[in-house]
């Protein structure tokens, strides 16, 4: 039985490369994440320094009057924007318009590297989240860092009319506290 043949030796020693290259985290990221592996690194022991962002997002808008109905792919992007410091992701929900959990994109944290994005999708055709969702997003590090940035982007068209807007997320500060 003949051995593989010259390119498929190639690719496969090139494959070997690429991921010898690519250091391995100690713990595969989550599925929703994988296509992000270079952009993660190992999460930090301790976590001091704390926050949480709001970004609100629409699977849908209301056109004319409330007669149409736009829907959207939703795409959040979560991005470190620290030089030096890893920023950990301890909680990416989305949620619908009235406020309840339709998916938990993580199952335990992960560690974005400095400059290192990460982003999630929610298809055009999921409506569960309304014209009122959002994402909540918690995150940590080991020091002082920049503030991350959230933002979703969506996209949609009607008809030959596509669509496309961003909305920002926002830091979540508790008010109120003494």
């Amino acid at each position: 039985m003949p051995g593989p043949t010259l390119p498929a030796a190639r690719a496969a020693l090139l494959a070997g490369f690429v991921l010898a290259a690519t250091p391995a985290l100690a713990e595969p990221p989550p599925a929703s994440l994988e296509r992000f592996r270079s952009s993660l690194t190992d999460v930090p022991p301790a976590l001091p320094v704390e926050g949480a962002i709001y970004v609100p997002a629409y699977s849908s808008v209301l056109l004319s009057g409330g007669r149409v109905q736009a829907n959207f792919t939703v795409t959040l992007s979560v991005h470190n924007a620290s030089n030096a410091v890893p920023l950990v992701l301890r909680r990416i929900d989305y949620h619908d318009t009235s406020g309840r959990l339709v998916h938990a994109y993580l199952e335990k944290p992960v560690a974005l590297k400095p400059f290192g994005t990460v982003e999630v999708a929610v298809p055009v055709t999921d409506l569960r989240g309304g014209t009122g969702a959002n994402f909540y997003l918690e995150w940590a590090a080991e020091g002082a860092i920049a503030e991350p940035v959230a933002e979703a982007v969506m996209m949609g068209q009607i008809g030959a009319a596509s669509y496309a807007f961003v909305s920002q997320g926002r830091a979540v500060r508790i008010v109120g506290r003494p």
